[in-house]
């Protein structure tokens, strides 16, 4: 059907939406694409549900081709089943929660994991009936505490989750590689750059997870990657220990004065102007041990000090922390958290006063006969600070810090956690070289899921024998409205959108400029005669509208081909054809217009 500009739902805007951070968010509202309705939270207008829609439809075709097969679930579901499997607390307050007229718990759906369970397990029985694959494209929700970047973190945002059912480990593997694939195939045929990495399940849970991001300089994601091969999210990288060292020959730790010393670089400073080093070298950040206190909010609503020791010459990385310590929810310990704990003296922290070194630590056995430990916080501590190596560090005393504390000899730890932040050289874990450092947004998530969600919801099928078997699972996830943000970031210039020709809302724009009747009338045949070849239209028709302004629009939008019906008309008989992408320009006659662009766009399209 012929769309005509003066009669389309579509009005662009000249300046920038006020709270756009980045040029998808800024684009996609100008152009006329979505339209905020609360933080977080979009309304999609035809344009962007027409890309919208061409996105889904490249996804079904590789899920189809698979194998899968389409369900939709509802959005309000009842909190049941994701009480049995625990997500009801694990998710926090980030799970959209209500209550109906008779009490009873529902949610806004953030994943579907339990619902496809429970689905398979009220169809199958058999051994023979798996494997299966199902999946469908849903709107989901999540109470983002900080929405940003329009479609990129939103509270509501369209996904497909795709779901696997195997007899045993092997299936599962296959399953796994048959998504891993099709995964490949649907992001190169949207033309969209992307980088497989490893990384952290999560509340998913699961044995295995990868992630399929999209290098973006204004991507939420951290990942590293090495020349050798190795890939992972940020938050996934395990840090390379040093081998434990021998400290027969290190001095023993003494406490020493260090006023005026609020920062690693200031206590550094004095501790080399005051106590250098036996050994002639100067010290340095790396060799303080700074404890950094954060407040664990558990699903149950519980809360516990934590302290993180790392040396000094790095930072926590509080996306790290939180994979680490999740589902619990992480803060920076704030001044109310230190009462009740004198031991914490605030910039003065130390490893004896705290964790298994504390005297008021104790272990206490529960009515269920479990072990709790008791009377001081937890202490765990980077992977770098193994036994035998000395530091500098907080003497528990206000004012004072300890030099030559040792690892294994002085103090000891509750264990590790992977809480620093990850720089540019440090050794891959897999010893494939140096990591270096990128952004990306994350476009795809593939989890081996195993049967966390099938022991929990008794999904279990007769096997050949006639046994029971725990069905095991995999989850595949894809954020369709968030790729559709990525295809904007990947493809705009400084005045519009540029979208690759098979998730355009149209082919092309013809613009008729100009006021004579003949070249309304020719445009009017072009877009005719193209729509009857099958080629999406957009036709600007609008009579009283400057020329300047329907090119300005046509920029905006990015449809990738313009056709220009204007004064070359009158002159030479000829229409203008401008390829968007490219800048390409090139002249055609007017009458054998309509069968040249046809070529050129089967072309195009064919090549996408």
């Amino acid at each position: 059907m012929l769309h005509r500009l003066s009669t389309s739902f579509i009005r662009t805007l000249r300046e920038d939406p006020a709270d756009a951070e980045v040029a998808s968010h800024r684009l996609l509202v100008r152009a006329c694409y979505i339209r905020r309705a609360a933080p977080g939270v979009y309304t999609w207008l035809p344009l962007g549900l027409r890309t919208l829609r061409k996105i889904e439809e490249v996804v079904r075709e590789e899920m189809d081709a698979i194998g899968a097969q389409e369900v939709h679930f509802p959005a309000l579901l009842s909190a049941d089943p994701y009480k049995a499997s625990g997500r009801w607390e694990q998710y926090g307050p980030t799970l959209f929660t209500l209550t109906d007229r008779k009490d009873n718990d529902y949610l806004l759906a953030p994943t579907h994991e339990e619902m496809f369970t429970l689905l398979v397990k009220d169809m199958y029985s058999s051994y023979k009936d798996l494997p299966a694959i199902i999946y469908q494209i849903q709107t989901k929700y999540r109470d983002e505490a900080r929405p940003r970047a329009g479609l990129i973190r939103g509270r509501e945002f369209v996904m497909k989750d795709s779901y696997s059912f195997d007899m045993d480990e092997a299936g599962l593997d296959a399953s796994y590689q048959l998504h891993r694939d099709a995964y490949e195939r649907i992001f190169t045929r949207l033309g969209l750059d992307y980088i497989p990495v490893n990384a952290m399940a999560g509340a998913m849970g699961g044995s295995h997870s990868e992630e399929f991001l999209h290098p973006s300089p204004i991507g939420e994601d951290t990942f590293v990657r090495s020349a050798g091969g190795y890939a992972a999210n940020a938050e996934a990288v395990v840090t390379v220990p040093p081998e434990p060292v021998d400290a027969g020959a290190e001095p023993p730790a003494r406490v020493v004065d260090t006023p005026d010393t609020p920062t690693i670089e200031t206590l550094v400073a004095l501790c080399n102007e005051r106590y250098p080093r036996e050994d002639g070298r100067a010290w340095t950040a790396a060799d303080t041990l700074k404890n950094v206190v954060v407040t664990l909010t558990h699903p149950d609503g519980s809360k516990e000090l934590l302290v993180v020791g790392l040396p000094g010459d790095r930072e926590v990385d509080m996306k790290r922390l939180e994979a680490a310590v999740a589902p619990a929810e992480v803060e920076m310990a704030a001044d109310e958290d230190f009462d009740g704990h004198p031991e914490l003296v605030r910039g003065y922290i130390g490893p004896t006063a705290i964790g298994p070194n504390s005297p008021l630590r104790r272990v206490e056995v529960d009515e269920n006969g479990v072990e709790r430990l008791t009377g001081s916080v937890r202490y765990l501590l980077d992977p770098r600070v193994v036994d035998g190596t000395s530091w500098v560090t907080g003497a528990n005393e206000s004012k004072k810090h300890v030099l030559h504390l040792v690892k294994g000899r002085d103090f000891d730890a509750d264990g590790t956690i992977e809480a620093a932040e990850i720089r540019a050289g440090d050794p891959a874990p897999d010893g494939s070289g140096p990591l270096e450092l990128a952004r990306g947004i994350e476009i795809g998530h593939i989890f081996a899921l195993g049967r966390k969600y099938s022991e929990a919801l008794g999904l279990s099928v007769l096997d050949e024998n006639g046994k029971a078997r725990i069905v095991t699972m995999g989850s595949y996830g894809i954020g369709v409205s968030r790729v559709m943000a990525a295809l904007a970031e990947a493809n705009h210039d400084e005045h519009g959108l540029t979208w690759p020709i098979r998730v355009a809302p149209y082919h092309v724009q013809i613009l008729a400029t100009g006021k004579d009747d003949a070249v309304f009338e020719t445009a009017d045949a072009l877009a005719r005669a193209l729509d009857a070849e099958g080629i999406e239209v957009l036709y600007d028709d609008r009579r009283k509208v400057s020329a300047g302004v329907k090119f300005a629009d046509a920029e905006l939008l990015g449809m990738p081909y313009t056709v220009v019906v204007g004064r070359d008309l009158a002159r030479q008989g000829t229409v203008e054809i401008r390829d968007r992408r490219s800048g390409e320009r090139f002249s055609v006659l007017a009458g054998a217009a309509a069968e040249e662009i046809a070529d050129l766009l089967r072309e195009a399209l064919a090549r996408s």
